[in-house]
């Protein structure tokens, strides 16, 4: 039969199964004390371990990294420069600064605070200070900037994240999730390599004091450089880190923790179990050809489908489950297909785990077919939905 008779899958090169959903059971793999977890490996996406990833938590501290992501944005885009002076407001010192009594880089009331280094004082000190003088030193108070940092969230496709201020203080509207954190992670490594930078220093004095790094995991667990901490008094203690070691990148988010110590113990547990359980496993080369889909109404019943670049996995390599695969589309694919079309998405698992998600492309075109063909399409789809 010149049809695939499935809506979304047809066999590749390795076993086929059922995908798993995005939201799961804890992995069973390992055994985290987080609340809630995300570990994901860089270059491929992969994910090694997942539990309540997609759970509405208040991102406290962690909202600062959207903060940053704004204003590295209007570097980048020429609005600000880093030498791009702001005034400290009354505002700003009594929320944020000395009086607060969070998280601050101490700066001086009606003094004049350079871009760079209200950057350096939120990466290495989470200082809420610094956040609010940016906020309105470019939009003009914190509930304009909010807007811009919703804004640039779902741009940069964020989900499921809501931002009511830029220091991620206490607001019943401020929610995100750990995927939202991880992907808004990976975009502040992948998109301002030059910026990401300032979450690696390892100190910051300011107004003659002094302060460490915050992040715990600098300096203690190998190949760390960022990203952020947070805490809420619902939700506990959380964090967003990366590492690099031999050439491989990790992104790490937990919550749910009980204390600091608790939460950094975790979490470098969870990234040398990351390093030192996987190995990256290749699929298919660039350019192959993974599968094929069924179109209808064309001038040939089917076309290759390929992948932008080489397709491979990071896998665990003590368990016992085979790789399996899943090609996925909206059946029936219409002509004409055009070369180069996103028709679907390869889904791989290893056993009950959505390890990534490959978006697949029409190899060629595909045209319209003769009368007589979509005639015979036609009755096929009628027969197809009737039975």
């Amino acid at each position: 039969m010149r049809y695939s008779l499935a809506l979304a899958f047809l066999f590749v090169a390795f076993v086929l199964s059922t995908p798993a959903h995005a939201q799961k059971a804890p992995d069973p793999l390992f055994d985290t004390k987080a609340e809630q977890a995300l570990l994901i490996e860089a270059s491929t996406g992969t994910v090694l371990l997942s539990k309540k990833e997609n759970t509405a938590i208040p991102p406290a501290s962690l909202a600062k990294l959207m903060t940053l992501e704004v204003v590295f944005d209007a570097i980048r885009r020429g609005e600000i420069g880093l030498d791009t002076s702001y005034r400290v407001s009354e505002h700003a010192w009594r929320t944020g600064g000395a009086p607060s009594r969070t998280a601050t880089m101490f700066a001086a009331l009606k003094s004049e605070v350079r871009v760079e280094d209200l950057l350096k004082g939120i990466a290495v000190q989470m200082a809420n200070d610094a956040c609010i003088i940016l906020a309105e030193g470019m939009e003009g108070s914190e509930e304009k900037f909010a807007v811009r940092m919703n804004e640039r969230a779902k741009a940069i496709g964020l989900r499921a994240s809501h931002f009511a201020n830029s220091t991620g203080l206490p607001n019943p509207d401020n929610s995100t999730t750990l995927s939202d954190m991880i992907l808004l992670a990976r975009h502040l490594q992948q998109t301002y390599p030059e910026l990401y930078r300032l979450f690696s220093l390892p100190d910051f004095e300011w107004n003659k004091i002094f302060q460490r790094n915050r992040n715990p995991l600098l300096g203690h667990s190998a190949g760390v450089d960022g990203l952020a901490t947070g805490f809420a008094e619902e939700s506990g203690y959380a964090l967003v880190a990366s590492a690099e070691r031999d050439g491989r990148r990790l992104f790490l988010a937990i919550g749910g923790m009980t204390n600091n110590k608790e939460r950094a113990e975790e979490a470098s547990r969870l990234l040398d179990w990351g390093f030192s359980a996987f190995a990256m496993r290749p699929l298919f080369p660039a350019g192959a050809t993974i599968g094929a889909a069924s179109v209808y109404g064309g001038d040939s019943s089917k076309v290759d489908l390929i992948a932008a670049g080489p397709v491979d996995v990071y896998v665990a390599t003590n368990d016992p489950e085979r790789l399996q695969a899943r090609i996925v589309y909206h059946w029936p694919l219409r002509a004409p297909v055009p070369a180069g079309s996103d028709v679907g998405v390869l889904r791989i698992s290893q056993g009950a785990r959505l390890l990534r998600e490959v978006g697949l492309k029409s190899a060629t075109t595909v045209g319209e077919g003769t009368l007589r063909q979509k005639a015979g399409d036609a009755l096929f789809e009628l027969l197809f939905f009737w039975l």
